[in-house]
């Protein structure tokens, strides 16, 4: 696998800009750009609150990141809670949405 660790504290950063642009390219593909942002909306609350815990307790212990803190929480995991929805969504409206051939 490749060691991606040479971005030092970019890491995470990185990972979840790569993967976000792969989710916004399915979501325009599948037009489901809309649907993607009314979800991770209302997913986002519920997450922060997860994310902060975790945190928190000590579940994550997060070395590869930028170290920028907002609202209590590492700037890329909050990336990362638009990003994970963003690429389900995407993944399945490809699969299944309209334009989609019928499965």
């Amino acid at each position: 696998m490749l060691d991606i660790s040479v971005f030092g504290r970019y890491t995470y950063l990185l990972t979840e800009v790569v993967w976000g642009t792969v989710a916004a390219l399915l979501l325009r593909r599948a037009n489901a750009l809309r649907k993607a942002a009314v979800t991770v909306l209302a997913l986002y609350p519920i997450a922060y609150v997860w994310d902060r815990y975790t945190l928190a307790v000590g579940v994550f212990d997060i070395k590869l990141r930028t170290g920028i803190d907002i609202a209590g929480i590492p700037l890329e995991e909050h990336l990362f809670m638009a990003v994970v929805p963003g690429l389900v969504i995407g993944i399945h409206e490809t699969i299944f949405g309209d334009g989609a051939a019928n499965c």
